[in-house]
């Protein structure tokens, strides 16, 4: 497999507003003093939300201050992306591609891997230094070898005849690309996906993936402070658990979350509520969002409602697929 880096054809940014109403306020240009109370109450609403939003992250921390502004910086970056514009005969090559990896997945059964892959490339992004994320260094060989990737090789070999076909398409949309069409495939919503990731020349340290052996404030640790995410992100992508299982060698556990874990759909958060049942799995990780105020009545929220679950996890995958890229 060859480490070479690939930057996704070029012709202009676009800037693209994501947020609320509130948030285009901001961009206007005001004529008059009279107008200065507006403009104060346009930073204050939004500020005052995320400070309610987060209360109890930051009361859990001993870093107060430190935690909000970290939080604060992210929900800034989520505000305004500028997506670069790629050329029209790369849009048509991650279309074809599209339709390969669908026929390919589908017939594999081999979505969950392909879930894995997209996550554990981009769940290394640090908000901090700005390292890590979906990037395509899932590519080299170190980064396969962390511990937290045991078996990744094989959704990396499957992908290849296929990566092979399209070797304009950089490693980081491509790998990203089979993520969201697994979702798809097996039923899930449709996540949004934007072409133009470049590669980068040398993968994360180890040790950014979240350990599922760990509770409430090492989701956070990891989703919150280290990628920027929110707690209803956090509880979303962990309905992704409705696919896939562990494996004894190369996690430690073994077993599904679902009685079929090959679809898409909300029994995660139903089986989370029903308590442990023997053949089905439920890591400390999983429990724990049982125990917190915050993440419990989004779990009880999605175990009633699929819809609502699929459309926060199509918001919340996309931002995962998208930390570092394209922020303003």
């Amino acid at each position: 497999m060859t480490n070479s880096v690939i930057s996704p054809p070029k012709k202009k940014s676009t800037s693209t507003v994501v947020g609320p109403p509130h948030e285009a306020i901001c961009t206007r240009t005001f004529s008059s003093w009279k107008q200065a109370p507006y403009i104060i109450l346009a930073f204050l609403l939004p500020l005052n939300a995320l400070i309610k939003k987060y209360s109890c992250l930051t009361r859990a921390s001993h870093s107060h201050f430190s935690d909000l502004f970290i939080i604060l910086s992210s929900e800034k970056a989520k505000m305004t992306k500028n997506y670069p514009t790629v050329s029209e005969d790369y849009l048509k090559a991650i279309e074809k591609c599209k339709r390969k990896l669908r026929g390919m997945i589908a017939e594999k059964n081999c979505a969950p891997i392909m879930v894995r892959l997209a996550w554990h490339s981009a769940g290394t992004f640090d908000c901090a230094s700005r390292t890590g994320g979906p990037f395509g260094t899932m590519r080299f060989d170190a980064e396969q070898a962390h511990g937290a990737n045991s078996g990744i090789h094989i959704a990396l070999r499957l992908l290849e005849p296929i990566r092979e076909q399209f070797p304009t398409i950089s490693f980081a949309d491509f790998h990203q690309l089979a993520g969201v069409v697994a979702v798809e495939v097996t039923g899930g919503p449709d996540v949004p996906f934007h072409p133009g990731r470049e590669d980068k020349p040398q993968p994360p340290p180890e040790g950014r993936l979240p350990d599922a052996t760990k509770g409430c404030d090492h989701l956070r640790d990891v989703f919150s402070k280290q990628m920027g995410l929110s707690d209803k992100d956090i509880v979303a992508l962990s309905g992704a658990h409705t696919l896939g299982r562990c494996h004894k060698d190369r996690s430690g556990f073994e077993g599904a979350w679902t009685s079929n874990p090959l679809i898409f759909d909300n029994s995660y958060f139903k089986e989370l509520l029903s308590g442990e049942k023997e053949g089905l799995l439920q890591l400390v990780s999983d429990k724990a969002l049982l125990d917190d105020p915050v993440f419990r009545p989004l779990v009880e929220k999605y175990a009633a409602d699929e819809d609502a679950f699929f459309a926060d996890y199509a918001e919340a995958h996309m931002k995962l697929s998208e930390l570092g890229f394209a922020d303003a």
